[in-house]
C-alpha cells in the first residue's frame, strides 16, 4: 500500500462511518499521520438510507466525500480498500490493495446484515446496509410497480404490491411508515389506472412488541401511527423461509410477495486475525476494555457498533447506533493525545441524548430522558437532529430542500430507475 513513511506515528483506522470519522476529525492536533480505509469513497448517513429506498432523496444527498470531510488534516491519507486480515504480530494490515503497517489500529467497522446462517433469506430478501443496496430496494419498488400496471394476474399483480418488512425496529418501522406515504399519496397519482389500493405493507416483529430498545409508550404510538397508516403489523411472528414468492411464517401462515426488506437484525462486521475469544460470539462484536482497546492488545482499539463494552449501565454494550460510534470517536481522540503525552488515558463515559423514530408524515416518537412523547413535535425534532447530524452545508441544503419540496407538494421526486435491480442467481 503506498503510504509515504515517515517519523510519526501511524495511526490506521479502519472504516469510514460515523466512529471513525468522528475519531479522525478530531485528531487534527495530533502530531501522527492518520490513514483511513474504507470500502466506499464516501461517508454514508445511514439514518436516511430508508429515505433513498424510499424515492425521497437522491443518494449523494445523504454522501459525503471522505477526503473532503477530512480536508483539514495535514498528514492523512485515504485509501480505497477491502481488509482482508490483521497481522497483530507484525502489526500489519493485508488488504486487496497490499498490505501497510500500524503503530495504533482503530477498528471502526460498524455492521453487517444479520441473517441468522439463512441462505434463502441471503439470496432473496433486500438488505438496507449500503447506499447500493438502498438504489436496489428502490428500483425493486419501482420495477415491481410498472409489472403490476401491466399485469393481467389478479394474484400475481398483488404478489407485486405486496411490501413485507422483516424487523420492527426503528429501520423496519421508518420504512413501512415511508411506504404507507407513498400508496397515500404518490403511487394514485402515477399510477392512475391501477387500483393502489391493493397495496399491501406488512412489518413482521418476532418479539412482542415494535421500537423494542425504545420505551413502551414509544412502542404503541408507533403501532398506533402505522396503523393508522394502513401498516398491518404482526408480532410475536417469526418469518421461517422464502424462496423469492412464498413467505412462510412461523405460524405455518404463509403470504405471496415479491417484495421482501430484511431490517432483522445486524451482526460485527470482524475482520480476520484476532482469537474468537476476543468477540462475542453471538454478536460479533470485539470485546474493549473503558479505554476501547481491544482485550489484550495496548495499540489496538474499536470503537462504535464493533465494540462491546461492557459498564454497569450497559451490561449488554451500548446500543449500536449512531452516537455511542461519535462519542467513543472523539473520546478515543483525546486518549491518543494523551497517550502521545505519557499521561493516563481516561475511561469512556456514554451520554444518551435520547432516541427518535419517524412514521410518516407529520408523525414521530421520542424518548428523551424522562420525556416520552410523540407526533407532530417529536418529528419536528427528529427533522431538526438529523438535518444537523449531516455532514456538509450542501447536503444539508439539498435534503431540506427535497423535505420542504415533499411536504408541500405530497410528492417524491426521486421515482428513478436509473439503475434496474437485477437479482443474482
Amino acid at each position: 500500500m503506498n503510504v509515504p513513511h515517515t517519523n510519526k506515528r501511524r495511526i490506521v483506522i479502519i472504516g469510514g462511518g460515523f466512529g471513525g470519522i468522528s475519531l479522525a476529525k478530531k485528531l487534527a492536533k495530533v502530531d501522527a499521520q492518520v490513514v483511513l480505509i474504507d470500502r466506499h469513497n464516501y461517508h454514508t448517513f445511514q439514518p436516511l438510507l430508508y429515505q433513498v429506498s424510499t424515492s425521497g432523496l437522491e443518494p449523494d444527498s445523504i454522501a459525503y466525500p471522505i477526503r473532503k470531510v477530512l480536508k483539514r488534516l495535514n498528514d492523512f491519507h485515504f485509501r480505497l480498500a477491502s481488509v482482508k486480515k490483521i497481522d497483530t504480530e507484525r502489526q500489519e494490515i493485508q488488504s486487496d490493495i497490499g498490505t501497510l503497517t500500524y503503530d495504533y489500529l482503530v477498528l471502526a467497522t460498524g455492521t453487517k446484515t444479520n441473517f441468522f446462517g439463512n441462505t434463502a433469506f441471503a439470496q432473496y430478501a433486500m438488505p438496507m446496509k449500503t447506499i447500493p443496496q438502498a438504489l436496489d430496494i428502490r428500483s425493486l419498488m419501482l420495477q415491481n410497480f410498472e409489472r403490476a400496471d401491466d399485469c393481467e394476474n389478479e394474484e400475481e399483480r398483488k404478489a407485486l404490491l405486496s411490501f413485507c418488512i422483516v424487523g420492527a425496529g426503528p429501520t423496519g418501522v421508518e420504512l413501512a411508515g415511508a411506504f404507507a406515504e407513498l400508496k397515500r399519496h404518490v403511487f394514485p397519482k402515477d399510477y392512475r389506472h391501477l387500483n393502489v389500493s391493493e397495496m399491501e405493507i406488512h412489518l413482521f416483529e418476532g418479539g412482542g412488541r415494535l421500537l423494542s430498545p425504545m420505551s413502551e409508550s414509544a412502542s404503541k404510538k408507533a403501532a398506533s401511527f402505522l396503523e393508522n397508516l394502513g401498516v398491518t403489523i404482526h408480532v410475536n411472528a417469526i418469518v421461517q423461509d422464502y424462496d423469492g414468492a412464498i413467505l412462510k411464517l412461523n405460524n405455518k401462515q404463509t403470504m405471496r410477495t415479491k417484495n421482501l426488506i430484511w431490517a432483522a437484525g445486524v451482526t460485527g462486521a470482524s475482520i480476520e486475525g484476532f482469537d474468537t475469544n476476543m468477540l462475542v460470539e453471538r454478536l460479533n462484536r470485539y470485546r474493549v476494555n473503558e479505554f476501547n482497546q481491544v482485550i489484550g492488545f495496548d495499540a489496538i482499539f474499536a470503537i462504535g457498533d464493533i465494540a462491546y463494552m461492557e459498564s454497569p449501565d450497559y451490561p449488554n454494550g451500548h446500543p449500536q447506533v449512531a452516537q455511542p460510534a461519535i462519542q467513543q470517536g472523539e473520546h478515543l481522540a483525546k486518549n491518543l493525545s494523551l497517550l502521545f503525552q505519557g499521561k493516563n488515558l481516561k475511561p469512556f463515559s456514554y451520554f444518551d441524548k435520547g432516541t427518535l423514530a419517524t412514521i410518516g408524515r407529520n408523525r414521530a416518537v421520542a424518548d428523551l430522558g424522562k420525556l416520552k412523547f410523540g407526533g407532530f413535535f417529536a418529528w419536528f425534532i427528529w427533522i431538526f437532529v438529523h438535518l444537523m447530524a449531516l455532514v456538509g452545508f450542501r447536503n444539508k441544503v439539498v435534503v431540506l430542500f427535497n423535505w420542504a419540496y415533499n411536504y408541500i407538494n405530497y410528492d417524491k421526486a426521486a421515482r428513478l430507475i436509473v439503475r434496474p435491480f437485477k437479482r443474482k442467481v
